[in-house]
C-alpha cells in the first residue's frame, strides 16, 4: 500500500524543496534544519515534562495511572481470541 505523506507526492516535494533552496539558499538550509530540530526537541521535552507532572499528581491523589495499559491488554486479549476463532481467515485492511 503506497500512501503519500500528508497527501504530497514526489514531484510536489521536489517543487517545495526547490522553492526553499531559491528563497534561503543552499548554505542556510542546514541552519534552518538545526533550528527546526531544536524546536521540535523543546516541544517534545515540554510534552514529556507535562506528562510526568500529570502522572506524579495523579499518583499523589491515588488515581490509577495504569488504566490505559489495562485497557490495551484487554483489547489485545480480545483480538487474540478473535484470531483463534477465525483460524486461517485473515482480516483485510
Amino acid at each position: 500500500m503506497n500512501v503519500p505523506f500528508l497527501f504530497i507526492s514526489g514531484p510536489e516535494i521536489f517543487v517545495v524543496l526547490l522553492i526553499v533552496v531559491m528563497l534561503f539558499g543552499a548554505d542556510k538550509i542546514p541552519e534552518i534544519a538545526r533550528g527546526l530540530g531544536k524546536g521540535m526537541r523543546q516541544v517534545k521535552d515540554a510534552t514529556n515534562e507535562i506528562k510526568r507532572e500529570i502522572n506524579e499528581s495523579a499518583q499523589k491523589q491515588g488515581i490509577d495511572t495504569d488504566l490505559v495499559s489495562d485497557i490495551n491488554k484487554q483489547v489485545n486479549e480480545v483480538k487474540d481470541n478473535i484470531d483463534d476463532l477465525t483460524g486461517p481467515i485473515k482480516r483485510n485492511m
